[in-house]
């Protein structure tokens, strides 16, 4: 192959070689630099692949079984749809899902309508001790859910509870006696009381959290519109309302989101907190998530429990929907004005 000189300079150029033909090109694992970022990724994906990706597909596939556990891989049989019509049609499942949600409200709603404007007091009137305090609120949701159910269950004991104790003396005032109860109230055995005793542990859990969401938020508003607000005379309501809450909307609905998603898969504080295996007196506390491990592991129905998971996604993806709707419909709303 013949070499270029160039006539101004003298300089000896070599013509473009010619690429290689396809089959005498290097393979990509032949050339380690190449194969390193697949070689880095390799654990994610195998990880992923392992305990997500199989885990999800198995439980469809089980979904249309029936199968015992104790029997072997051998012992499946195909059923189609029978397990989500049983499921459908199961008097448990939708109790169940009538307890979840009513827990996810009564301890979801409170924790917004306390945490946001606790986020916004904190940022405005803490300064020098504000990281303790958000340290002290967020130190609930950080704490084992074992310690928490073995001091509610404490607090919530019939004969020795703080809770009852302090109602007793205070039916003793003149004129409370009237409201309150005179006996000691079963709050983890009374069909009454389970769903509003477990929401309240839930609010005590959580509310921590979504001020540490809403509190790192509002730092990131810059202190010009808190200025540009008290200039044109807005107190501090006015300011709340008018200026920071559109603001925080995208982290609201983040916020709502994750309350939605963990309060429609609550298992940890009624499993662990009442009796009969987290269901409570007459199922009053079965959760959707523990009637879920009950088919499965008590009953030994893997394939509907794997129905039960399936159709508990298949509502949560739609309140995700509706969520997302209800959002992108006010900001659109917002936007026209």
């Amino acid at each position: 192959m013949s070499r270029l000189i160039t006539p101004s300079e003298g300089t000896v150029l070599e013509p473009p070689k010619a690429f290689p033909a396809p089959g005498a090109r290097r393979r990509l694992f032949a050339d380690p630099v190449k194969a390193a970022p697949y070689l880095f990724v390799a654990p994610f994906f195998l990880l992923f692949a392992a305990f997500i990706a199989f885990p999800l597909l198995f439980s469809l596939f089980l979904s249309f079984q029936s199968w015992d556990a104790t029997s072997g891989l051998s012992g499946m049989k195909w059923v189609g749809l029978s397990n989500y019509t049983f499921t459908l049609t199961d008097s448990w499942f939708w109790k169940s899902l009538y307890n979840t949600a009513y827990m996810a409200i009564a301890s979801g709603v409170p924790q917004h309508l306390i945490a946001l404007p606790l986020a916004f007091f904190l940022q405005t009137c803490f300064r020098r001790w504000r990281n303790l305090v958000v340290g002290l609120y967020f130190l609930p949701f950080i704490t084992s859910s074992v310690a928490i159910a073995l001091i509610f269950s404490s607090l919530y004991s019939t004969d020795y509870g703080m809770i009852n104790l302090a109602i007793s003396e205070l039916a003793k005032v003149p004129g409370l006696h009237w409201i309150l109860p005179t006996h000691r109230i079963e709050w983890l055995y009374n069909a009454t009381f389970v769903k509003p005793s477990v929401s309240v542990v839930i609010f005590w859990r959580y509310v921590g959290w979504n001020t540490v969401l809403y509190l790192s938020a509002l730092q990131t508003i810059p202190t010009e519109l808190y200025e540009a607000a008290k200039i044109d005379g807005a107190n501090g309501w006015q300011q709340f309302r008018l200026v920071i809450l559109p603001l925080l909307k995208p982290m609201i609905f983040l916020a709502v989101t994750l309350s939605i998603i963990g309060g429609l898969q609550l298992f940890e504080e009624p499993f662990i907190l009442l009796p009969n295996d987290g269901m409570g007196t007459g199922q009053s506390g079965l959760t959707t998530a523990v009637y879920m491990y009950r088919t499965a592991f008590h009953d030994g129905d893997f394939g509907t429990a794997s129905s039960i998971a399936w159709l508990l996604f298949i509502t949560i993806s739609g309140l995700m929907w509706l969520n997302s709707r209800i959002f992108n419909r006010s900001g659109m709303k917002e936007a026209g004005k």
